[in-house]
């Protein structure tokens, strides 16, 4: 653990709300994903719900050999797993086809980064990009057309930070799975920003 997370872990320990607010805030959004991935979007807030209570009650047992995120997270999964493993379902890796078709792998890096930007890039910033409402809605409908797993994939590695293995473990995936499942969906949302930026439309 870092020296910031002892210290809200001592805050939370001496039952400070304000420092409950702040690890809500900090992990909420990666707790979802995990239990998305995991049993879909009718549960997955309930084992969020299940998952904090869980966490509350085992806190004074925490044994600081995790950060708290990744101690959360795996709370997530395991609720998740527990109550819905009857339910569980296989990877699938042909997925439904992106808005605009897809996309020559060929360009892009093995990392899944462009070889070769859209041409007009090197006038906006992607912050500027992402600031324009309508590309905001496109990037939307994107996710929300991905699979479960690719969608929470996606999330828990670009918007949360997590490593490969991290996502690994907790959602009982191979890297190889991981891998294919990030970057079938970093297509998709490339074929958005490319479609956008040639045509102004989603």
């Amino acid at each position: 653990m870092t020296a910031d997370e002892q210290r809200l872990l001592d805050r939370l320990l001496a039952g400070e709300q304000r420092a409950f607010a702040e690890l809500v805030q900090t992990c909420q959004g990666a707790m979802r994903a995990v239990a998305y991935a995991i049993v879909g979007e009718r549960g997955a807030d309930e084992v969020v719900q299940d998952a904090w209570l869980a966490a509350v009650r085992g806190l004074a047992g925490f044994q600081r050999r995790s950060s708290l995120k990744t101690w959360l997270l795996t709370i997530t999964a395991n609720t998740a797993k527990t109550r819905y493993r009857q339910n569980r379902r296989e990877v699938l890796l042909d997925d439904l086809p992106a808005p605009h078709g897809s996309i020559d792998d060929a360009r892009f890096a093995s990392d899944g980064h462009w070889l070769l930007a859209p041409s007009a890039w090197h006038e906006d910033s992607p912050e500027a990009l992402l600031s324009q409402e309508q590309l905001r809605e496109c990037l939307e409908h994107t996710l929300l057309s991905l699979s479960q797993l690719q969608s929470s994939v996606l999330l828990l590695r670009e918007r949360q930070g997590l490593e490969l293995v991290e996502i690994c473990n907790l959602l009982e995936l191979s890297l190889s799975n991981v891998r294919v499942l990030l970057h079938r969906a970093r297509l998709k949302v490339f074929a958005t920003l490319e479609h956008f930026e040639d045509t102004g439309q989603c």
